[in-house]
């Protein structure tokens, strides 16, 4: 079995982002055909439970889908900001925390992005940098091109630029602390809220030698990209089929396309896959099959290790 999901557009201050697959409360994913056309993601999982998100995965996330994927179209800079912790979001909020990852599918020259401390200051500098708007200076900006990767672990205080397009893979969680924005208005008109004080408690001020995700791209394989608690993401740059063999992988996988279409078969049931697109395979399946198209299809496949 094989399940897509209807897409989320959401217009932002800075660009726009595509919610390709949801669990998070206020805006969950819809199947969009087969059998459970309608349904939300949430209700599936509550359904068929570890048969779609695998035993260990179902036992820690219960009937919440875990991961929220979505494709990033940056036109302006995003807010200066950083995410929480589990234990300090559920600590100081009730709420989940959020780690997250960037593959950057496209890049104009001259694209950045900050990730990272490139001084270390103090909680109390960096309120004064956070109330002045000069935390940039403390930043970490990297130059980015297509295939460049980024782990965004909680407390590294990062943001896009513009001129990028960005596939990210995080928990389900909207957990975000907003220390500096610019002076601009949100959409509503309206200065967006900022939170000094919690993003003061959450950031990692360690400076680390490099924030870059390195790995060495081959074709018609499986390499691996990022893999932490919450998520293990590997890239797929196809010219042929390929089989991936499932039979031992207690969770779902999520496929995202990045570049070219192709075809996913799985359990007897076949669903194009193309760029910007994504396809939800259950825990149950052994295994699937990918036949990319005449351009070949380069993807993105996550899953819960």
């Amino acid at each position: 079995m094989l399940y897509r999901v209807e897409p989320i557009l959401r217009p932002m201050v800075w660009g726009s982002e595509l919610w390709v697959l949801s669990g998070y409360k206020d805006r969950l994913s819809v199947i969009a055909e087969g059998p459970c056309k309608g349904m939300n993601i949430n209700e599936l999982v509550a359904r068929e439970k570890e048969r779609l998100l695998g035993r260990k995965v179902y036992e820690r996330t219960g009937d919440e889908f875990p991961l929220l994927v979505k494709f990033l179209d940056v036109h302006a800079p995003l807010s200066i900001q950083v995410h929480p912790s589990e234990e300090f979001a559920q600590t100081r909020q009730g709420l989940h925390g959020k780690t997250e990852m960037w593959y950057v599918i496209r890049a104009e020259k001259d694209a950045q992005l900050y990730a990272g401390m490139s001084s270390e200051i103090t909680p109390d500098e960096f309120v004064r940098r956070s109330l002045d708007g000069t935390v940039t200076d403390v930043l970490a900006r990297h130059d980015i091109k297509a295939g460049d990767v980024f782990f965004i672990p909680t407390g590294r205080v990062h943001a896009l630029l513009e001129g990028s397009y960005i596939a990210e893979i995080q928990q389900t969680s909207d957990s975000t602390y907003r220390i500096w924005d610019y002076n601009r208005p949100g959409l509503d008109g309206k200065p967006r809220e900022l939170h000094t004080e919690l993003a003061k408690d959450a950031i990692d001020y360690k400076v680390y030698p490099d924030y870059r995700t390195h790995y060495e791209p081959r074709p018609d394989a499986e390499v691996p990209l990022v893999s932490c608690e919450y998520f293990s993401t590997s890239l797929l740059d196809l010219h042929g089929r390929f089989d991936m063999d499932l039979s031992s992988i207690d969770s779902f996988v999520i496929l995202m396309g990045l570049e070219g279409s192709g075809e996913v078969e799985c359990g007897g049931v076949a669903m194009n896959l193309a760029a910007d697109g994504c396809l939800l395979v259950p825990a149950c399946a052994d295994g699937v099959s990918i036949t990319p198209g005449p351009d070949g299809l380069k993807l993105l496949s996550c899953c819960v290790l």
